[in-house]
Formats: C-alpha cells, structure tokens, sequence
C-alpha cells in the first residue's frame, strides 16, 4: 500500500507542476465579475486575505488547461461574502509552501522588504515563486486593509512523515511528530504574529489539518494517523488561544473533523491516475463551509443550483436576498439581461418610465440614470455612457417589462455586480 501511496504522490506532484505553470501571479480579487466598476474609496468592502499552501491556491490534480482557473475553499469563501455585501479577495497561496516558508513570507511583507524565491523556501517548484516574492510591498497593503485573513499550512510539514509511517517504530513516529509539532507551533505563532503587527484587529482563521487517506489505504495504521491528526488540531488550537482577544479574534477551522471517515471522496488520495492529497471538488466545498461558518455563521447555496438543467434561469441575490420573481432572468446574445423594476424594488431605488422616449429614470445614490430601449448609450447625471447591448422590453403576461443588461446595473447604476458560473448566479449589491 505504501508503495502505492507514492505512486500517488508522484502524480500528484507531475500534475501540480504543469497546473502551477498556468496559474496566474495573483488571483484577487477572485470571481468571474459581470462588469468592473471603479470603486468609491467610501464603499464599505470586506476584504479577505488568504494565505498558505496549495490549499489556499486551490489546487488539484490534472488542472493543465490554461483556461481553467481554481476553484477552491477561497474562491467559494468569496462567492459566501458576496451574500453578505461588497467583498475582494486577494489569494496569496504558495504550491509546496510550509510553516518556515510561510513565516519567511510574512516576515517579508510584515517588513515590506524584498525577498527572493530561494529566501521563502528552497526548492519551491512553483513557478509563480518569483512573482509572489516581489508582490511583498502590496501584500503589506491588502493585509492592512484586511477583515479577514485565512490560512491553510502546516500539510507539507508532515506529508513525509505520513508517507514512512510504515518504515518507522511507534516510538521513532511519535518522538518525529512530536518534533514536527514543535516546530508548526513556533512557526505558526510567529506567522500569526506577524500579520498581527501589520493589522492588529483583522479576524483570522487557521485551519487544521486533515488526514488524507481513507481506512481502506492504511489498514490498522488508520487511527495512528489519526490520532497524529488531532494532535496537529490540538496545537492549532493552543496557537489559537494564546492570541485570540475580543476585537481581533484568532479561530481554527476545524477541516479535520469534516473530512475524517470520509476521506475517500474529499480528497484525490486514490483517483485514478491522478491521486494525491489535495482535496476534490466537494473536500473544498467542506473547508469553505467551515471557514463560512465560523465568519458569518452559515453557508449559503442558490436554490437555483439544486435544478439540473442547464437551461434553468439564473439565480439573482440582490443585498443578500435571492429574488423570487416571475420576470425570470433572459440570455440574449451571450448576455444576461434582468427585469429592471425587480432589481428597483430590491434596492429600494425609484424609477419613472416615460412612454413618449420609451425610457426609465432611475434616481439612487446620488445618481440619475435614464435608460432607453434600445439604445447603446445610458445617461448617467447627464453624461452618455456607453454599454455593450442596450435595453430591451418583454412581454410578461399583458405586461411589458424594461429588461436591462446585468452589466449596465454596474456601469449606470454603480452596484457591485459579480456572476459565479460555478454557482449560475449573480451577486449584486449596492
């Protein structure tokens, strides 16, 4: 089985390579967006900062395709804010980064200095490595500005001692692990510290970490690992502990506990061809819904997510409400377009329509938008403002309804306007 283990890795490992070639230098702020909007500098933004190893960045095996981006806990965890307002990401994870790796890092941007690939961590294979290196001075920045900083580390740390299990006694096994603990303890607490200096009142959330393979893969030595597992939860929350404070709280994500009995499916430990530790697509739908959780209590999913047809309309989540509404969303010209008077009445906004110009005025936030069927222009406060396909009018039963382009809500209207296609829905707020 060992062997077999290895084999594992090594794909693992092959494919990450070739994936982390296609990946960009930084992933935030994440999400497929509908339309950018320059952002008032007074908008209220919850900011999130995740931080780690390929965890964070989102990794699995077999991701060759340039054209795909990851989907991970982080990008999901921005997909959660979007339910809750205006909300960033930036996704600072780091392919084969451990604990000393990522206090070198921290250190660097807790110092705003520059730093090289080689003074992070020898021998990282991640070819963004030097990108990531020079970003310092602006992570510094981003981590300032930050609510929330998430973390995943400490994997790489005891990734080979979990694979000689076998080769050692119990005593030789436990006098390593507890010398690994010893150092994610000091390490982790240095990082923690150092975001700290740069931001003392950001909530912070370190996950545990999870055992990756399942009963079948490890026989009797299951709970071995197990046990090794918690001891690493246990630390974390002795870290954890020792730092937290009202008003700056430190909390662990307690992952481990989601992915015990079932690590079969939550992670690629025994794909075939492909196998490795890194979590599937359902082992980062459960770390995201943890962190969720622990930041706002719930983990939210679009109704419309549950239908399985395509062609069922998108969902629309207005200020965190998802609309119920008979004037469903329309796909017109690789467009999605939306009943004006639904997204109105959702943010409270006032409009008039005047049938003599076949327009809409529109008055909110200290903007007046007119907006004309058909037309390739909006006026916004009285200037033209150009959008890509203009209004058009539906016939809902004896009614005719102004539908608007989803992305004019963001160019006329100043909302912050994303769309997930993971989740077919888009996220508009004020």
């Amino acid at each position: 089985m060992l062997k077999a283990w290895r084999k594992f890795i090594s794909a693992g490992t092959l494919a990450m390579m070739m994936f982390a070639a296609l990946m960009s230098v930084h992933a935030g702020p994440a999400g497929a967006a509908a339309a950018a909007v320059a952002q008032d500098p007074e908008q209220d933004i919850f900011r999130i900062v995740a931080l780690g190893d390929s965890i964070t960045a989102g990794y699995e095996p077999g991701m060759t395709d340039p054209n795909v981006k990851p989907y991970g806990y982080a990008e999901r965890l921005l997909e959660q804010g979007w339910y809750h307002g205006r909300t960033e990401l930036s996704n600072y994870g780091i392919l084969g980064l451990k604990t000393a790796g990522l206090l070198a890092y921290t250190t660097a941007v807790k110092d705003g200095a520059a730093i090289t690939a080689e003074g992070i961590q020898a021998g990282l294979r991640d070819p963004r490595i030097s990108g990531l290196a020079a970003l310092t001075p602006q992570i510094r920045t981003e981590l300032a500005a930050a609510d929330l900083v998430t973390i995943t580390i400490g994997g790489n740390d005891v990734s080979s001692l979990f694979m000689d299990y076998k080769t050692l006694t119990d005593a030789d096994f436990a006098a390593q692990l507890a010398e690994r603990l010893t150092e994610y303890s000091s390490n982790v607490k240095s990082v923690l510290d150092n975001i700290r200096a740069v931001n003392p009142q950001a909530a912070i959330l370190l996950a545990d970490q999870y055992q990756p393979a399942p009963r079948i893969a490890l026989g009797a030595s299951y709970d071995k690992l197990m046990n090794a597992a918690a001891q690493f939860t246990a630390a974390a929350e002795n870290i954890a502990a020792g730092l937290n404070q009202a008003g700056a709280q430190v909390k662990v994500a307690h992952v481990a506990a989601q992915f015990a009995g079932v690590e079969g499916s939550l992670t690629h430990i025994i794909g075939a061809g492909a196998a490795d530790f890194h979590p599937t697509q359902l082992g980062y739908e459960k770390i995201a819904r943890v962190f969720a959780e622990l930041q706002w209590g719930e983990y939210r999913t679009p109704a419309v997510a549950a239908v399985a047809s395509a062609a069922a309309p998108m969902a629309i989540v207005v200020k965190g409400i998802e609309l119920n509404t008979p004037n469903k969303p329309i796909l017109k010209n690789g467009q999605n377009f939306l009943a004006l008077k639904d997204i109105l009445n959702a943010v409270g906004a006032n409009g008039k329509w005047d049938n003599k110009t076949s327009s809409a005025t529109i008055i909110y936030g200290g903007r007046t938008v007119i907006i004309t069927i058909g037309a390739k222009t909006i006026k916004v406060n009285g200037a033209d403002v150009a959008i890509d396909t203009p209004a058009f009018l539906q016939k809902v039963g004896k009614e005719d309804k102004t539908y608007l382009p989803l992305a004019a809500l963001a160019t006329g209207l100043g909302f912050d306007v994303n769309y997930s296609s993971k989740l077919r829905t888009a996220f508009i707020n004020p």
